[in-house]
């Protein structure tokens, strides 16, 4: 987890975001298929979803979800003088199948989930952008050492 975390550090720093402001959920597949279904009517597990602090914005999911919910998480939470801007979660186990499917490494997929949920709290979406969110995360995958 150190590593995650010093990754989310990096990727913050690299959008400008202060620390503290979003807290990266590990979650099993069974919850995140449950919210998958209650947020995006989806009925399945997906590996990761957005849950933006500040009402809806155009992200994985519509609604946040309480950081007690969730079943393992990277200690980083809510600073009570910087704008927090929402919870990720990530199913490790979705996240390996989909890393092995893809031919990647199961750390970068991890680190890529990392970044692609910053990116949703941040106000991306790539299913309505034409694709702005697909061109900044690729800038910053390759920042990152993820490309």
């Amino acid at each position: 987890m150190g590593e995650l975390r010093k990754f989310l550090e990096r990727a913050q720093k690299q959008l400008r975001l202060p620390a503290h402001s979003v807290t990266v959920c590990l979650v099993r597949d069974s919850e995140i298929a449950r919210w998958n279904r209650a947020y995006r009517r989806e009925a399945r597990p997906t590996d990761v979803l957005s849950f933006p602090a500040q009402g809806e914005r155009r992200t994985g999911a519509k609604r946040r979800v309480s950081a007690r919910s969730f079943s393992a998480s990277l200690p980083v939470s809510p600073s009570g003088d910087s704008p927090y801007l929402g919870d990720i979660a990530i199913a490790p186990a979705v996240a390996r199948r989909n890393a092995h499917h893809l031919g990647r490494k199961f750390e970068d997929e991890m680190r890529t989930l990392i970044l692609h949920g910053l990116l949703h709290l941040m106000g991306y979406d790539h299913e309505t952008d034409g694709g702005q969110m697909n061109r900044r995360e690729c800038r910053l995958r390759r920042k990152l050492g993820l490309a």
